[in-house]
């Protein structure tokens, strides 16, 4: 969760800074990404603070990293969709930055999946 933290903090700064992240320049593109910022800033600060609580044995870390691996799966989920909605997905033959974006897919599915299955038996009901 934290590489999901520092990783989500260094797209976003390379994005608007450098712009390298961008699969491509079309500005209906660009539009729908920045829409994720404030999501994506939610989630990494939600895994962030689960990480650090789970690390260290506090009860908060449970209830964060479960926020954090809803957020990680929605948000997968919401850019896959963009992605075969506007047909992005062929561009990973022939553009490192689709083959990336196809990576940060891969990586919020796995790890939203991965923590809901792991951390689900901890919860404790009333």
């Amino acid at each position: 969760m934290i590489v999901t933290a520092v990783g989500t903090t260094y797209y976003w700064a390379d994005f608007y800074f450098r712009g390298g992240v961008h699969v491509i320049k079309e500005d209906w593109y660009l539009r729908f990404e920045r829409a994720f910022t404030p999501a994506d800033l939610w989630m990494s600060a939600c895994a962030l603070i689960g990480a650090v609580g789970l690390l260290t044995g506090q009860p908060y870390g449970l209830v964060f990293a479960l926020l954090a691996a809803g957020s990680l799966l929605f948000l997968a989920l919401m850019d896959i969709t963009f992605n075969i909605q506007n047909n992005l997905y062929p561009l990973i033959a022939t553009s490192s930055q689709m083959k990336f974006e196809l990576l940060i897919n891969l990586w919020t599915l796995g790890l939203g999946a991965a923590l809901i299955v792991y951390l689900a038996p901890r919860i404790e009901f009333l």
